[in-house]
């Protein structure tokens, strides 16, 4: 197993010794409703939906306590970690298998000071109609929240996981060391949307591996546009069999105070794969450093890497895009761009009748909205109420 941070220097930047690993026991609530008004507020705000009424299952986890859980359709399982590893006892097989406890030391903190985290499952053939929800929140202050999460898409299944990520509005310091293996099996589709609202001083380090099996589809989809401490992930995709692809898209801001290290491998081993990593990043006085890479190694594949960034205010923003093939016939490209918004672009809406402002707003907000891929309704109108939200903290 490799060592999945790409960022060795980020290392020394989080005093693992300052968060706290205990933390009071929640109780299990079992009407989202009933949840207390900041908290139900602050994961409506990361498209939770407390009514379950648009959704097949759910997870939620307060600091270290499940505090809900339930699947709303057959053909799913949806759990914490150590009641999913005291269920099926084939889990040892899956757990750990894709990275190494040692890897480093947000890695080595989530297996031995573990905080439960989910496990999600769908069944061979089945097609959930409606999204799975997850929320890992913070509430206790000063606090270190170390999860290990686990997603099987069997053969044939499709699946779509909304996963959002918040902390009480009270917190100063927090921690989050996500550790999450994803398997895609053969003919499965598996979407996966992380909207992540932390806070201003929470430190975020998630770690990720997933493969994808024969004709499976992988389709990530990253968000975060709020004020948080420091962020740094590269999760890493093996496309393993024949015609798989995985696709990561990313929308960025950081506003001044935030460090944004994110990025993304795939690992391209089987004849027909592909793959696609499009990024949207921009600047309003904090620093973004937006990798990719994508790693041929048959011949008969396909991959793409694109990465735009914009920089509003002062700030740091830095493209590292990164292409290896070892064989003849491999096929792949990229293509990065950092720059202003185009002074022609605000003048050709101000001749319109939009004055100034209103002009560099519209471009932040078209630069802001991507086509995210496989998004619901509802969840796409509040990432747009998000987005213009965001443009406006920018102006």
């Amino acid at each position: 197993m490799r060592d999945i941070d790409k960022a060795d220097g980020d290392k020394a930047a989080v005093d693992l010794d300052s968060y706290q690993v205990e933390a009071e026991d929640h109780p299990y609530v079992e009407d989202l409703q009933s949840l207390s008004g900041d908290d139900a507020e602050r994961m409506l705000d990361v498209g939770i939906d407390v009514k379950e009424s648009f959704r097949s299952g759910t997870f939620i986890q307060k600091d270290r306590s499940v505090v809900h859980s339930c699947a709303k359709q057959e053909g799913v399982e949806i759990m914490g970690i150590s009641q999913a590893n005291s269920k099926h006892a084939w889990l040892k097989d899956f757990l750990w298998r894709s990275l190494d406890p040692q890897a480093d030391p947000f890695v080595a903190r989530a297996k031995h000071i573990p905080h439960e985290g989910y496990f999600i499952r769908t069944e061979p053939g089945v097609e959930l109609e409606k999204p799975v929800q997850s929320c890992l929140y913070i509430a206790k202050n000063g606090f270190s929240q170390n999860v290990h999460n686990l997603v099987i898409a069997e053969p044939g299944s499709s699946m779509h996981v909304i996963t959002g990520c918040a902390t009480a509005p009270h917190l100063d310091s927090g921690l989050h060391v996500g550790v999450s293996e994803f398997y895609v099996r053969k003919g499965a589709k598996l979407y996966f949307t992380m909207i992540h609202d932390w806070g201003e001083q929470i430190n975020v380090r998630p770690r990720t591996v997933v493969h994808v099996e024969e004709g499976g589809i992988f389709v990530s989809n990253y968000i975060s546009l709020k004020q948080v401490g420091s962020l740094q992930m590269f999760p890493t995709t093996y496309l393993d069999g024949p015609g798989a692809v995985a696709r990561f898209n990313s929308v960025l801001v950081a506003p001044p105070g935030t460090t944004l290290d994110v990025g993304s491998r795939v690992i391209l081993n089987a004849p027909g794969t592909r793959a696609e990593i499009i990024s949207r990043a921009i600047t309003s006085g904090g620093t973004i450093i937006a990798r990719g890479e994508l790693v041929g190694k048959v011949a008969g594949i396909k991959a793409h890497l694109e990465c735009k960034g914009l920089i509003i205010r002062d700030g740091l923003m830095h493209a590292i895009p990164e292409l290896k093939g070892f064989k003849p016939g491999v096929e792949m490209s990229h293509e990065a761009a950092v720059g202003k918004i185009d002074q022609r672009e605000i003048e050709y809406l101000m001749a319109r009748g939009i004055d100034e402002e209103e002009a560099i707003s519209t471009i932040v907000r078209g630069f802001l909205n991507v086509d995210i891929e496989g998004l619901p309704p509802g969840l796409r109108e509040k990432l747009d109420k998000i987005i213009n939200e965001t443009q406006k903290d920018m102006m």
